[in-house]
């Protein structure tokens, strides 16, 4: 979350709005977006209810956290990615009213993200194979 926070406050303090910087030709830019939906630009306009749903799925992934002592620690590392994601988009809500996006793919149609979107996106990827391999095993 620190790394996220960090990399979104040099890209508002080095790039201007919408300002591409090519990192590896064809491959890799950063790009300054302002993003008032949630991860890949999905649900747009829509951030009161982020405001409102983020604090409650951050609790309940605390929680489940807090209960996963007793499983297997893949599921223990995606809750954990999935919080640290949570929690540095929703720094970004609260502290500039959107969220801050850098990373473009330019080899590949897809929308821009930031660290805490890979955060969110490994954390799930995580618990579901703690899900799939995992869920009958302790610890």
């Amino acid at each position: 979350m620190g790394c996220d926070q960090l990399l979104k406050y040099w890209i508002t303090t080095n790039l201007a709005l919408q300002q591409v910087q090519t990192l590896i030709p064809n491959l890799f830019s950063l790009t300054y977006l302002r993003n008032d939906g949630a991860a890949w630009s999905i649900l747009q306009g829509k951030q009161l209810f982020f405001m409102l749903l983020t604090p409650i799925v951050i609790l309940v992934l605390g929680y489940l956290l807090l209960k996963a002592r007793r499983q297997h620690r893949i599921y223990a590392l995606g809750l954990t990615f999935m919080i640290a994601g949570a929690l540095g988009n929703f720094i970004d809500r609260l502290r500039l009213g959107y969220v801050v996006d850098m990373f473009q793919l330019d080899f590949i149609n897809f929308p821009i993200f930031n660290l805490a979107d890979s955060a969110l996106t490994v954390g799930v990827i995580l618990v579901f194979v703690y899900l799939i391999f995992f869920a009958d095993e302790k610890g």
